[in-house]
């Protein structure tokens, strides 16, 4: 599913250009200073540290699975420079054929988004992957003054997001959002809680301390001292794009045939790939889902 993993992160990027076209360049603050019109404005707060803990319980193919974690996010210059690191614990119990087999797994991620650079961090191997955030660097191109969070909000809607009104959470007034049954909680931008089920797995994650407007360390930026493997492409899904950025026609030639796919043409499409157990593990009511929030989104790109 690598393939349609790369055509949904066009689409968003392609709609988030689209959305900011008409967008008049005065809307901006007359005390907005030369270099942050440069900057992508992604939450309506300067700066921020939050800390997050995150439960996981469900059942998949007679297997029982628990977890929790722990996230920092570290964020400055409107979300420009960001940081998220995460610990997390996985406990999976199953009885195959009258035995009981107990597994843990522990994972520890580290990203950061750099104005437009991301950065990926491999503690196995000790290396560093360094790519351009398609997003990011596709809004930059395309209408370097867009505000990526009002761009982000227009496109969740349109795939038909929703929102269910506000709630007061660590004390600040949230928006709270729906799509396909995954509720998050938005302050200003910033997710501080999310509750989502796929496929058996419920995932909560509630931020356990927040802090806005807030002077954050240049330290919490630093990355560990392994070396950066530099890709001129594009970061998707810690894969890589095919498709030049100054291609356009290549986009719209692969959204177009997305667009002119049947549900069963487009799932024997997304099924094709065995290694992806993810989407093999997808219900019908899941992939119908999927098919049709893909549809929505050719919409918006098209203009419809």
């Amino acid at each position: 599913m690598k393939k349609l993993s790369i055509i949904l992160a066009l689409l968003i990027a392609t709609i988030s250009c689209k959305g900011n076209e008409n967008k008049p360049a005065d809307s901006l603050s007359v005390e907005t200073t030369k270099e942050e019109q440069q900057q992508l404005k992604r939450y309506q707060v300067e700066s921020g540290i939050i800390k997050y803990t995150t439960k996981i319980s469900g059942n998949v193919m007679g297997s029982t699975i628990t977890g929790s974690g722990t996230e920092v996010r570290y964020f400055k210059n409107w979300g420009a420079m960001e940081l998220h690191e995460q610990n997390s614990t996985t406990n999976t119990h199953a009885v195959i054929m009258g035995k009981v087999i107990n597994e843990t797994t522990s994972d520890h991620q580290m990203s950061k988004l750099d104005n437009g650079k991301s950065y990926i961090v491999d503690f196995k191997n000790k290396t560093i992957s360094e790519t351009n955030d398609m997003a990011m660097e596709m809004i930059k191109k395309m209408h370097p003054n867009a505000d990526a969070g009002e761009v982000g909000k227009s496109m969740f809607e349109g795939m038909g997001g929703k929102q269910l009104g506000e709630e007061s959470f660590l004390g600040y007034t949230c928006e709270i959002w729906d799509l396909m049954g995954i509720k998050q909680w938005i302050y200003k931008g910033v997710m501080l809680k999310s509750e989502a089920s796929l496929m058996g797995i419920t995932t909560i994650t509630e931020a356990s301390n927040a802090t806005f407007n807030t002077n954050v360390p240049s330290a919490s930026f630093e990355l560990p001292n392994y070396p950066i493997n530099k890709n001129e492409s594009f970061a998707i899904d810690n894969g890589n794009v095919d498709f030049d950025m100054n291609d356009m026609e290549n986009i719209d030639a692969e959204i177009n045939k997305l667009s002119k796919l049947s549900y069963d043409e487009w799932k024997k499409m997304a099924l094709s790939d065995k290694e992806d157990e993810e989407m093999q593990n997808m219900s019908e009511e899941e992939l119908r889902q999927t098919y049709d929030m893909i549809q929505k989104m050719v919409k918006m790109r098209k203009g419809n």
